[in-house]
């Protein structure tokens, strides 16, 4: 039995020359937070389009609670809440409001329509804005409130799916935080929510599967934590070269004195995935460039997503981890 709330299969949207979406597949099933990351203009946004019938696809397939999106968009619809990533037209309505009158048009009573947005309004902590007016030309509430009014909105009556593009755009770090735990909290109720975003670091605590987008293409998808492709004791060497000296071998003179697991480079930064045990050594030899000004700075920590997640999608990368591409994306 198939009880996907969303399953995409071989998804491709061109404009023109341009090919947005390359033959993309994904699946989110009931329970889950799936997490659909990539750098802006990788197509992410055009996907979500094509979620909820705003486009349609040049090929491949896409269902929704076992319905077919692309022949019944109206139907389809009926499963999906959509956050975009663009502010919702609230103008001229408060907060308040807006949360009641999404959770009529998604079929809630009056009553439970009010009850959604006080309890919205708490989870969130926007409160002491519910009963002010959004005005025209971003005056009367801030982006931040205004971007977690059309959270709550999507929110507001359940569904089987829930997608969220870019939600924390604006949003303050406090906020944000208690967004991401909302997110989780319908995940754990049982809806599927499909999380777009390029927030790495975020992205990670709350998702249970992460798909990796880049120029159009699904280049790996899986569990945070193999999609970091190493051990939970590995390391990660934070390099901040110097203009003149950004390349390793240049600024030591000869190999690395350490084994590593991953070379990144973007830009005048390196990042080194090193196993704990060559910690020191790695240490002693950032501190020696450093003392011969090789190297603006150094860190040590321990290796996030962000390392995979730019060896994915960098082209300076040194014998980046293997990982999960093509048709094994669909079967996360």
């Amino acid at each position: 039995m198939n009880d996907d709330v969303l399953r995409v299969d071989g998804l491709t949207r061109r404009f023109g020359d341009v090919v947005a979406n390359d033959d993309v597949s994904l699946r989110v099933r009931p329970g889950a937070v799936v997490g659909l990351l990539g750098h802006n203009g990788a197509g992410k946004t055009t996907f979500v389009s094509q979620m909820v019938g705003l486009l349609r696809p040049d090929a491949g397939s896409v269902r929704l609670g076992g319905v077919d999106a692309v022949a019944e968009p109206a139907t389809a619809r009926r499963y999906v809440a959509l956050q975009p990533q663009s502010q919702a037209p609230i103008d001229g309505l408060t907060p308040r409001s807006a949360i009641e009158m999404s959770g009529r048009i998604r079929g809630l009573s009056p009553s439970a329509a009010r009850a959604a947005a006080e309890s919205l309004a708490d989870e969130l902590d926007i409160g002491e804005w519910l009963d002010r007016r959004a005005l025209p030309e971003s005056r009367g509430l801030s982006g931040g409130i205004r971007r977690l009014t059309a959270f709550a909105m999507a929110v507001a009556a359940p569904t089987p799916l829930v997608i969220l593009d870019e939600p924390t755009n604006d949003i303050d770090a406090a906020r944000r935080r208690l967004l991401w735990q909302a997110v989780r909290r319908r995940g754990d109720a049982g809806a599927g929510v499909l999380l777009v975003t390029h927030n790495v670091a975020e992205a990670e605590r709350i998702v249970d599967d992460l798909v990796v987008l880049h120029r159009g293409k699904v280049v790996a998808a899986g569990s945070p934590a193999r999609l970091r492709g190493t051990t939970g004791s590995d390391l990660r060497l934070d390099l901040q070269f110097a203009p003149d000296a950004v390349d390793l071998e240049a600024a030591d003179g000869g190999p690395l004195p350490f084994p590593t697991h991953r070379t990144v480079r973007s830009g005048r930064r390196v990042l080194l995935t090193v196993p704990t045990d060559a910690a020191a050594a790695a240490v002693t030899w950032a501190a020696t460039l450093r003392e011969r000004e090789q190297i603006d700075g150094y860190a040590l920590g321990p290796a996030t997503l962000e390392d995979a997640y730019l060896a994915l999608t960098s082209s300076g990368v040194d014998e980046p981890e293997p990982a999960r591409t093509g048709t094994e994306a669909a079967h996360v």
